[in-house]
C-alpha cells in the first residue's frame, strides 16, 4: 500500500497492512531543526514562503520521518489574516500572536475576513499545490486552528471565556463568523490538493470549558466545519483536542470527524474504551520525543500501538529541538508492529 492508500483506508475503518504514522502539521507541527539543517531551509522565513514551506515538510518525509505532508507549521495563520499582529518567531520558536484585534466578542464585526488569495493563507495554499505536484502517493494534510482556539487568539483569552457565559448571544455570533472563515480557508486548502483535514483546538478542552460549555461552544462549531468540508476531504477528517478528556467522552462521541487525536496526558486505552465509532490517533508524548532515548520512545510507541490506537502520532506539536532519529523511531515502530 502507498502511504496515501493506507491512511485513506484507516480513516474509513477498513483493513490495512499495518498502522500508519503521521504528524498532521498546523498546531501539531512536525518540523525540527535537523530537517531545516539538512534541507537548508529555515524558520521563520519558511512560514511566509510557499516553496520553503513545501520543501520542509517534504524533507521530513524523504529523510525517514512521518508518512504525510502537513502545512503550515503553526496556528497563527488564520488569526493574522483576521487582524491579529503576529511575531514570526525564530529558527527554534514558533510564531505567536502578540496583539489581539478586538477586546470583546461584541466587536467581532471589526474583524477581517480571511482572504485565501493573499498573505500567509495564500502561502499555505500554494505550498499544498507544490506538494501535490511533487508526490501523489503521500497524503497531504490540510490544517485548521479550531474555532475556540482561533476565537481566543483574536481577543484576550480570559475575557473570551468569561464572555461565553456573560454575552452568550454575541459569543455565538462571533463563533459563527470565526467558523465561516475557517470553512473558507479549509475548503481552499482541500481544493488545492490536500487529502485529509485536521482541526486542532487546544484551547477548546474539557478542562477549560467544562462539558456543558464544550457542548455549546465547541461541538456545534467543530461539526459545522466537518459537515461543510467532508465532501472535499476525500481521505477523511481528524479532530485533535488537548488536555484530559475524561470529562467530555460523551461529547467526543458527538463529533462528526472520522478520527480523534489527543494529548499524552490522556490514557489511550481509556479513549479506545470510551469513544466509539471513531478512529483513534495518538498519542506519543512530545516531551519524550524531544528528551527521551530511542529505547524509551520505542517502548512508549509500542505501548500506544498495544493500547489500540489506529494511527500512531505525536500527542501534540513536536519541539523544534527534537532529534530526527527520535522521530524515525515512531515510524519504524509503526512499520514493524503487528496486531
Amino acid at each position: 500500500m502507498t502511504e496515501k492508500e493506507r491512511l485513506y483506508k484507516v480513516l474509513k475503518g477498513e483493513k490495512v497492512d499495518r498502522k500508519p504514522c503521521i504528524c498532521p502539521g498546523g498546531m501539531m507541527n512536525m518540523i525540527v531543526e535537523d530537517i531545516m539543517d539538512i534541507e537548508n531551509v529555515f524558520w521563520p522565513m519558511a512560514h511566509s514562503d510557499s516553496e520553503m514551506m513545501a520543501n520542509l515538510t517534504l524533507g521530513m518525509y524523504k529523510n525517514g520521518g512521518f508518512e504525510n505532508f502537513g502545512v503550515p507549521f503553526c496556528m497563527t495563520v488564520e488569526a493574522e489574516c483576521m487582524g491579529a499582529d503576529v511575531y514570526m518567531g525564530t529558527k527554534v520558536t514558533e510564531p505567536r500572536v502578540v496583539k489581539y484585534p478586538i477586546e470583546s466578542v461584541s466587536n467581532w464585526r471589526e474583524l477581517k475576513q480571511i482572504d485565501v488569495n493573499t498573505a500567509r493563507a495564500k502561502t499555505v495554499i500554494d505550498a499544498i499545490k507544490i506538494l501535490k505536484e511533487k508526490n501523489n502517493d503521500i497524503p497531504i494534510v490540510a490544517n485548521l486552528t479550531g474555532p475556540v482556539s482561533l476565537a481566543s487568539s483574536l481577543m484576550e483569552p480570559m475575557t473570551y471565556y468569561k464572555e461565553l457565559r456573560k454575552k452568550k448571544n454575541e459569543a455565538h455570533e462571533f463563533m459563527d463568523f470565526v467558523t465561516d472563515n475557517l470553512i473558507e480557508f479549509g475548503k481552499a486548502q482541500l481544493q488545492a490538493g490536500a487529502d485529509v483535514l485536521t482541526i486542532s483546538d487546544p484551547s477548546g478542552t474539557g478542562e477549560i470549558l467544562g462539558a456543558k460549555t464544550f457542548n455549546e461552544f465547541a461541538t456545534p462549531y467543530l461539526n459545522k466545519i466537518i459537515d461543510n468540508l467532508k465532501p472535499y476531504a476525500q481521505g477523511g477528517t481528524i479532530i485533535h483536542i488537548c488536555g484530559k478528556l475524561k470529562s467530555i467522552y460523551n461529547e467526543l462521541n458527538d463529533l462528526h470527524s472520522d478520527a480523534i487525536s489527543f494529548d499524552s496526558i490522556t490514557n489511550a486505552k481509556q479513549v479506545v474504551e470510551n469513544v466509539h465509532g471513531k478512529i483513534i490517533m495518538g498519542n506519543v508524548s512530545t516531551f519524550a520525543i524531544e528528551n527521551g532515548t530511542e529505547e524509551s520512545l520505542k517502548n512508549i510507541s509500542n505501548q500506544c500501538l498495544n493500547s489500540g490506537v489506529d494511527i500512531l502520532s505525536p500527542a501534540c506539536g513536536i519541539g523544534v529541538r527534537s532529534k530526527l532519529n527520535n522521530i524515525k523511531v515512531l515510524v519504524e515502530c509503526a512499520k514493524q508492529y503487528s496486531n
